[in-house]
Order: C-alpha cells, then structure tokens, then sequence
C-alpha cells in the first residue's frame, strides 16, 4: 500500500457520499458523516438498486461501501469504473484482491480498504504485531484467539481476526497457517468464531504458558467507531490515487 502521511485530523471539505449498503452500518456512517459536515446523496440497498448506476455514482466524491462477501467486488468495481473513490469495509471477499487491483490500477483509481476501520482496533492492530515479536522467542507460549460477533454476522472467522491472525504467524516464526476451530497442532493458530447477539464485536489474543498467560482483548461498545474510521477514510482519500490501508489513514507510517 502507498505511503502518505495522513490529513484526517485536518478540517474536512463537506463531501457527497454514496453509501452502498444502507443496513445498520450504512446508517451509523450516515449519522458520523452529516455530524461531520457531509451530505449523503445516494443510499443503495435491496430495495435502491435500481439507483446504483454509474450517472448517480458521479455526482457524489467518493463511495463507502459496507455490504456482503458475495457482493463486494461487484460493487467496488461499479465505483472504480465510475472514476469514483471507494472506501471499502465488506470482509471475506479476499480472495479476489488481485482482480480489484487491477481494475483500481487500470481506472488509475483510489480505494481504501481496511479489515476494520475502529481506531480503537487499528490501535490493537499495531499492538498485537509488537506483542507477537516480542513471544517469538518465548516458545514456552502458546497463542490463540476467539472473535465474537453478532449472529448476522455472514463471515466466520471475522477479516479483523484473519488480518490479526496474520500478522501473528508474519511475526512468530513458529506458527504457520491459522485454522477456525480447536487445533492443538504447534504450526496452527486456533481462531474460535463465536456469534452471540447484540455482541458488535470483540477480539481476544491469548499467549498461555504453563505458569502464566499474557492477553490483549478489543472490545467494541457499539458501531460508532467503526463508522467514524470509515468518514475519516472518506476524507482522506479525497486527490488520492492508489490503495490504502486505515495505517495511511491514521499517519502510523
């Protein structure tokens, strides 16, 4: 992803946002972009598809788009070859990376795309990379997770736990893959799914050993973080071209 220290903290110009997917999500982005001086021009769902044309995309600045695996990249593309920017929150759809980078590259576009867009979880982000350098070397821990969501939850596990799980095995040399269930196998890290309503999400790490455990948990209270990491996303990718990451957006790098 490109480098570019973020303006997200600097005053925002008013944008005309499309929001493609108006579920409880899509609404709470709506709440945080007009308390932030933004209008919400198109709302597309199941029932406005028939509005998610390329003429409507062009009079909004940039997309947000919170919907399903099965839909995402048909909805990311359809922004992209409108010219428009699209910051994208739908997870379990990454097998087609490739595929939307390209057509990215190809309408020399701009996107952003995060697992999550919580501050609060950004945060953790970086602190389970620093955690998981730091027990490389301590091979009496062992390292697991449980993610917890809501029961309308379509993905298991969660692309905030695969994108934590990631950089786990990236950074502990002696775990290799993770897998979604109970695993005792030394080269696996276990990820246990958990669906339990009105749960937003929650996100445990846990390195146990036999005299001690050491664990980090994120917690989210409500949707209000992820929907204002996801405005701010919008703001920032204004004038941009290329991909981004929410590291970009919040200036980690």
């Amino acid at each position: 992803m490109n480098s570019i220290v973020s303006s997200a903290n600097a005053e925002a110009v008013s944008l005309n946002i499309a929001l493609i997917g108006y579920g409880k999500m899509g609404k709470a982005i709506e709440e945080i972009a007009i308390k932030r001086g933004h209008s919400v021009l198109l709302k597309i769902d199941i029932n406005t598809i028939e509005d998610f044309t390329k003429e409507n995309l062009q009079k909004c600045d940039v997309a947000i788009e919170f919907t399903s695996p099965h839909s995402a990249v048909e909805n990311i593309t359809t922004c992209l070859n409108a010219g428009i920017p699209v910051v994208s929150g739908s997870t379990g759809w990454l097998a087609r990376w490739d595929e939307v980078k390209q057509v990215c590259e190809a309408n020399n576009g701009s996107m952003v795309y995060a697992s999550n867009y919580s501050i609060g979880v950004n945060v953790f982000f970086e602190v389970n990379k620093y955690l998981a350098r730091l027990m490389n070397r301590q091979t009496d821990y062992d390292v697991s997770m449980v993610e917890i969501h809501h029961t309308e939850k379509k993905d298991a596990p969660s692309g905030t736990a695969i994108t934590l799980a990631e950089q786990i095995i990236k950074n502990l040399g002696r775990k290799k893959q993770w897998v979604n269930e109970v695993n005792l196998s030394p080269e696996n890290l276990s990820i246990i799914s958990e669906r339990i309503d009105p749960a937003p999400g929650t996100h445990k790490i846990k390195y146990s050993s036999g005299v001690d455990d050491i664990e980090i948990i994120h917690t989210a209270h409500n949707r209000q973080g992820f929907a204002t990491g996801a405005v701010l996303a919008a703001e920032f990718i204004q004038n941009k071209k290329g991909i981004f990451g929410m590291k970009e957006v919040l200036g980690f790098e």
